[in-house]
């Protein structure tokens, strides 16, 4: 159309209508395809024709296959030993299996793509090489753009929420630690109280033990209070006590010179010897046992509260 001129009508008007080869998208036309391979000695021949189908050509026998949908083409191409989706929608190249090959390509027709067979040497090229050497393995098979995007999008989202919730958890998560430690300092508390209370339980105890033994040795002299008095004095008073008793007795019981003087009880001064020194480890004896019965007592009843 320039041949004629660049100024003239036709080109202007040319100019202005849109092409049915290309347009801006960089979409081409299979007639704008298929001359730029011939510039490489390459041919394309329609995959479902009648002739191709009557070559019976298996697929895996074949270098590679230009798919089109409406305004959209991409290849299928054989690199190494290996088949690859060379997909522009994806976001990388997609490994297919010789077994999976053929059905792939019928489920593109069924999709509505038209299946072009590249017929011809294919130039050299650095990933083929490569690939005649190694085989690729593909844990995760990529995903569409769209799709990729989608998913980035959620991710994000997500993100926003939970950093939010974080945020919002963070007051909440210090008056968590707060009723926390007042928990920790109220339990420290009662058990502290618990301890003390059970501590003026023994004493008790043991002061109530201690005045009914003393009350019990000390029946004979009620003038003394046994809470204000050791076992010691306790004691010596007993003998004084006894003492005194026995002397009385003997100026009672004394007829004339002859008569004798009756014996001394057991816990008198005079003739004491051991038995002072068993009757003073009878009444510790004592105390002690008071003592431990009332501890056990104490204990048993502060279980008993507990289990309650």
């Amino acid at each position: 159309m320039a041949e004629g001129g660049v100024t003239s009508e036709d080109y202007r008007t040319f100019l202005q209508q849109p092409s049915g080869n290309m347009d801006d998208s960089g979409f081409f036309s299979i007639q704008v395809i298929s001359n730029a391979l011939k510039v490489w000695g390459l041919e394309l021949i329609l995959f479902n024709s009648p002739e191709y189908q009557r070559l019976r050509i298996d697929p895996i026998n074949e270098r590679s296959f230009i798919c089109n949908y409406k305004e959209h083409w991409f290849t299928v191409r054989k690199l190494g030993k290996q088949w690859f989706n060379l997909n522009s929608l994806l976001t990388g190249p997609e490994l297919i299996s010789d077994t999976y090959l053929a059905l792939f390509l019928a489920q593109l027709q069924q999709e509505g793509y038209s299946i072009f067979v590249v017929k011809g040497d294919l130039p050299d090229c650095e990933a083929d090489q490569l690939l005649q050497m190694i085989k690729v393995q593909q844990m995760h098979r990529p995903k569409l753009i769209g799709e990729e995007l989608a998913h980035l999008k959620e991710q994000s989202a997500l993100k926003a929420d939970l950093e939010r919730v974080l945020e919002a958890a963070d007051g909440s998560g210090i008056f968590d630690e707060d009723e926390d430690d007042l928990q920790r300092a109220l339990a420290m508390s009662r058990q502290e109280i618990d301890m003390e209370d059970e501590e003026a339980d023994l004493r008790r105890a043991i002061q109530l033990s201690m005045q009914g033994s003393s009350r019990s040795m000390c029946e004979d002299s009620p003038q003394t209070s046994s809470t204000d008095l050791s076992s010691e004095e306790l004691r010596r008073r007993r003998e004084a006590y006894f003492e005194k008793q026995q002397h009385q007795q003997q100026e009672v019981d004394r007829p004339g010179p002859l008569s004798y003087p009756r014996e001394r009880p057991t816990t008198s001064s005079g003739g004491r010897g051991s038995d002072q020194g068993g009757d003073a480890v009878s009444e510790e004896d004592m105390l002690r046992a008071a003592v431990t019965m009332s501890l056990e007592t104490a204990k048993d009843n502060l279980k008993a509260e507990r289990k309650k």
